[in-house]
């Protein structure tokens, strides 16, 4: 078949009728930047399933034998890191059988590319749901299907994985009443990588701070998952969701709910939605079980279910989960990760759209840390035993960074933000582009996290 004789509804989608052995294409359900999702036919076992295809649009074309082609040869990297993180996501996932996780059936390579097939799930996302029926949801629906969610992350957490991917939009809630958590991201990309698949996991007021840095995987845990399901049930709640975590970095805007009560939600559960929304991972919860338990929900209750379309669906059970020890993250939770604390001591008048500056003295408070990584290269400073200081700088891809004189090899996340660790001392950062020069001065006395924007 060639690419003239057919007229397919979406540029480079596999067109109907398109078989791998059994399982034969039918439509295409909807594309991404980085993948193609068909509703496809299970002709052995006649089914519906579900099959995504990796196909980064920027990087590839469709050939007329069907084969992913390079649109150039400088994106033959970026496109082998897609393919292998895309498989590596499919082992992921394919490890779990959980009803509330997405069950990989099988996946597999063809075309220069990889697929992933998964059962046809029928619903509605959480985030068409609060959009059309907003009154449907209240206190008794969230903690009918809290307790499943809870058992899912408990999982994926247990088996030393992260969602780092929710949202409204990453929960489906199927014709049975069920939660099912979609999207959960694939393996972290190389520091530096701003590829499109990084920018896709920050949505902002679910995104915790410390995934705004490539820089932080290491701070990474089950409190980065809780952050954003505290987010999550923020917004089903108030009807909006909170303000982004890099927004109240600079000025908190977030009233805990506790302190104005939404009418007909218990204390217990708005607690639990404070604690989740911390701006400092340590203030949070640090497993899914304690979050549970200020929630006063137990992880894995099913409870009674009404249908949100149809009735008479039989509800799959979930089993019991073992709760998650935090003896299980020491692998990427140490002290001195997390005790100098995410954002405390936010430069007044020198942050982030701020205005000009002068050396800004820090008076910032937190525990000191027990140990500390190696830091920053080639940063000239006050003699320390270690860093004490997380900065994160405002920058473009075309700035180039200088720490007391001396360049630094760093370049912007994602979120346009680049990071350093420094001891205590007095630094002078200098962004150059071109002809155009950005300062900022700062002074590091005590531990804290700083976000700073340097300007002209």
């Amino acid at each position: 078949m060639t690419e003239s004789e057919y007229n397919p509804s979406i540029p480079d989608a596999l067109p109907p009728g398109f078989r791998f052995d059994e399982l034969e294409i039918q439509d295409v359900i909807q594309t991404s930047h980085t993948d193609i999702l068909y509703d496809a036919l299970d002709r052995e076992l006649e089914r519906s399933v579900i099959i995504r295809e990796y196909m980064p649009r920027a990087l590839t074309l469709r050939g007329e034998d069907m084969r992913l082609v390079l649109r150039s040869k400088q994106d033959s990297a970026a496109f082998a890191a897609g393919l292998n993180a895309f498989i590596q996501q499919a082992r992921q996932l394919a490890r779990f059988t959980h009803p509330n996780l997405m069950l990989v059936l099988r996946f597999w390579q063809h075309n220069d590319t990889a697929y992933i097939l998964t059962p046809r799930y029928d619903g509605v996302t959480l985030a068409e749901l609060h959009q059309q029926q907003p009154e449907a949801i209240n206190e008794a629906w969230i903690l009918q299907r809290l307790p499943m969610l809870c058992s899912a992350l408990a999982t994926l957490h247990h088996a030393g994985e992260l969602h780092r991917n929710i949202s409204l939009k990453s929960i489906q809630i199927e014709e049975s009443g069920q939660p099912l958590l979609l999207d959960v991201a694939i393996p972290p990309a190389p520091a530096g990588d701003l590829s499109e698949t990084s920018k896709l996991l920050l949505h902002p007021g679910f995104t915790p701070l410390e995934q705004y840095a490539d820089a932080s995987e290491s701070l990474l845990g089950p409190w980065t998952d809780i952050y954003a399901l505290g987010a999550v049930l923020y917004t089903l709640i108030t009807g909006s969701p909170p303000p982004a975590s890099v927004a109240r970095s600079i000025q908190e805007s977030c009233t805990p709910l506790t302190e104005n009560p939404p009418p007909g939600y218990s204390p217990a559960l708005l607690q639990a939605v404070d604690r989740a929304l911390a701006l400092k991972p340590e203030d949070r919860p640090q497993s899914i079980a304690e979050f549970a338990a200020l929630a006063e929900i137990a992880v894995g209750d099913t409870g009674q279910l009404p249908a949100v379309k149809k009735t008479g669906t039989m509800l799959v059970p979930v089993e019991e989960t073992p709760a998650v020890t935090p003896s299980l993250w020491q692998r990427v939770k140490t002290p001195s990760q997390i005790a100098a604390g995410v954002l405390v001591g936010v430069i007044a008048g020198a942050l982030i759209f701020g205005a000009s500056h002068s050396e800004t003295e820090t008076a910032a408070a937190a525990s000191p840390a027990q140990s500390t990584p190696a830091p920053a290269a080639n940063v000239t400073s006050a003699p320390a035993k270690g860093p004490i200081a997380r900065i994160y700088i405002r920058m473009s891809d075309a700035d180039r960074l200088q720490v007391n004189g001396k360049p630094q090899e760093i370049a912007p996340a994602a979120s346009g933000f680049a990071y350093l660790q420094l001891p205590a001392g007095k630094y002078e950062f200098i962004l150059q582009n071109g002809s155009h020069r950005r300062s900022e001065s700062l002074t590091v006395v005590t531990p804290g996290t700083w976000l700073i924007n340097p300007q002209g």
